[in-house]
């Protein structure tokens, strides 16, 4: 097919679908919304008239052959890449494809340990077995960096039969590992290079950013278009490059992803992919204008440090997103949760997450000035009405785990539920998170420390969501008998 970027084959293909006023005798059972009129009433008649399944005019999603497939051929010129999967159970879905395509029982993969829940759930379906590059930590700001290109290199040195290495492109707080120099070393040594690169969809669209996994050579990436490409909450999308069977990678995702794909999800990628393919430079160009700006004046407030590229190193800080405005809280004497849920309850600002020294204000394409000048008046009003002494509050975010085995073998073998506080020395069989960001604190398979159990204790008492356990209190942890 010709390649015209302003096209939009599923939302073109919807808008004549809606003109042809089908009787529908299938699912879904709202029929149109006529079956549902408060729904109807609350998402639009425009919104539940294409919530529809799947149809020879609108392909089908477990095997695209016209419309979907054409979306995918679009997707994948507007990346970069080889091909692309329209994923519409996030970007958890598309870890999860990512991994288990190349990942079976026993084999190994090389990843820093603060990655997504999804990445170790990934490992639990498949029974592949993590090493572990411990990620560099910044004491000041308590945070983990990005895998430093000794230890990946010393990791891939000891483990010469790993299949693959996994990156995140950028982390949360917007530090990136040197990708390029990665790629060549997991490619030399036979591996594949797998990036997360949840929070870079922009890296393919803005100018100056840091470099994007597919320029960067990796085999495979999971982008949440949803988060800063302004698709729908739930839509991703995988990319391929050339080292990768794009028909097995299918097959993967259909054991999985659902069999009713839903045509909102899907028409807001290709709508969103539509836009940042014609506007996204000049649209990002506009949100690191505004991140920088709201980096100089929180810096001015006094007290707060939002970072940005004057912590690059050239090594586990190789570069950073521009567009991540990650705030260090700990120095006003409030941990990061208290500045969100402040900022929350008593200014209706709602930002991205809050930890103990951080706090992370996502911007993307749908952000004004106006509002981020009212979010740096708050933090300001914050910090002169709450300001305390920083003294007793913890500033390690990361805390390196033992890996006994595998989280696969440790989720589901016997297991007994103990109170936490009598749970050092034992191995965990679940996960311990805060959530977002959904970094775990503890997997399955590792080894349960006071550090760590200190360090729960400290975050369920400052507010953080804490997630991932059958107890929803974490007042009780599931050990290996």
């Amino acid at each position: 097919m010709e390649i015209d970027q302003t096209r939009a084959p599923i939302y073109e293909a919807l808008e004549k679908f809606r003109e042809m006023r089908v009787v529908p005798f299938d699912v879904p059972g709202h029929k149109h919304g006529k079956g549902n009129p408060e729904l109807t009433a609350f998402l639009g008649e425009k919104c539940v008239g294409v919530d529809v399944n799947s149809m020879k005019p609108l392909d089908n999603l477990c095997h695209p052959v016209s419309v979907i497939r054409e979306a995918e051929i679009l997707a994948a010129d507007a990346f970069g890449a080889k091909h692309a999967f329209l994923m519409v159970g996030g970007t958890t879905s598309s870890v999860q494809s990512m991994v288990l395509s190349c990942c079976k029982q026993g084999d190994k993969i090389i990843l820093p340990r603060n990655v997504h829940r999804s990445v170790i759930n990934s490992l639990v379906l498949c029974g592949a077995v993590p090493v572990y590059v411990n990620p560099d930590v910044d004491r000041r700001l308590g945070i983990s960096l990005g895998m430093s290109r000794g230890h990946v290199k010393k990791a891939i040195e000891e483990n010469p039969d790993a299949v693959a290495v996994l990156v995140n492109n950028p982390t949360y707080y917007g530090i990136c590992s040197d990708l390029r120099a990665i790629v060549k070393m997991a490619h030399d040594a036979g591996m594949l290079c797998l990036a997360d690169e949840a929070h870079g969809t922009h890296f393919y669209f803005g100018e100056n950013m840091p470099v994007s996994a597919m320029r960067a050579g990796a085999d495979m990436a999971a982008v949440s278009m949803h988060k800063s490409g302004g698709s729908l909450t739930q839509s991703s999308l995988l990319l391929i490059g050339d080292n990768v069977n794009e028909r097995h990678v299918r097959q993967i995702i259909n054991l999985t992803q659902t069999t009713s794909g839903s045509y909102l999800l899907m028409s807001s990628l290709d709508i969103s992919r539509r836009n940042l393919a014609l506007r996204g430079k000049e649209v990002f160009r506009k949100v690191v204008e505004m991140a920088e700006y709201a980096r100089e004046e929180i810096n001015a407030v006094g007290g707060y440090y939002a970072y940005g590229r004057e912590l690059i190193n050239g090594d586990s800080i190789f570069d950073f997103d521009p567009t991540k405005l990650s705030v260090h809280t700990r120095d006003i004497g409030l941990a990061g949760i208290e500045v969100y849920d402040i900022l929350r309850d008593e200014y209706d600002i709602q930002i991205e997450f809050g930890d103990i020294g951080n706090i992370l204000a996502y911007l993307s394409i749908g952000d004004r000035m106006q509002e981020l000048e009212r979010l740096v008046s708050a933090l300001a009003e914050i910090r002169r009405r709450y300001k305390k002494d920083p003294d007793g509050l913890l500033s390690q975010e990361y805390i390196d785990p033992e890996v006994v085995c595998s989280p696969q073998e440790a989720f589901y073998s016997k297991k007994k539920s103990i109170p936490i506080n009598e749970s050092s020395g034992f191995v965990c069989s679940e996960f311990v998170m805060c959530y977002p960001p959904g970094i775990p604190i503890l997997a399955p398979g590792e080894r349960i420390t006071q550090d760590i159990i200190n360090y729960i204790q400290y975050a369920k008492a400052k507010g953080c969501s804490m997630t991932g356990s059958e107890d929803p209190d974490i007042n009780n942890i599931n050990v290996l008998v």
